[in-house]
């Protein structure tokens, strides 16, 4: 059984952009930081092929 690779640079991209702007959310303590925690975790896990 052959074994694909998968092209996980978007995922990879969203998750660097989406921890940026979460740091920049507690920096400038912006009220709706939570609202990006769900695209940094999902990003990373689909980054990193778990899911």
């Amino acid at each position: 059984m052959e074994t694909q690779k998968k092209n996980t640079a978007m995922w990879w991209l969203t998750f660097f952009v989406s921890t940026a702007a979460l740091l920049a959310a507690i920096y400038l303590h912006w009220e709706y930081l939570t609202m990006i925690i769900p695209f940094v975790c999902t990003s990373f896990v689909k980054a990193m092929d778990i899911i």
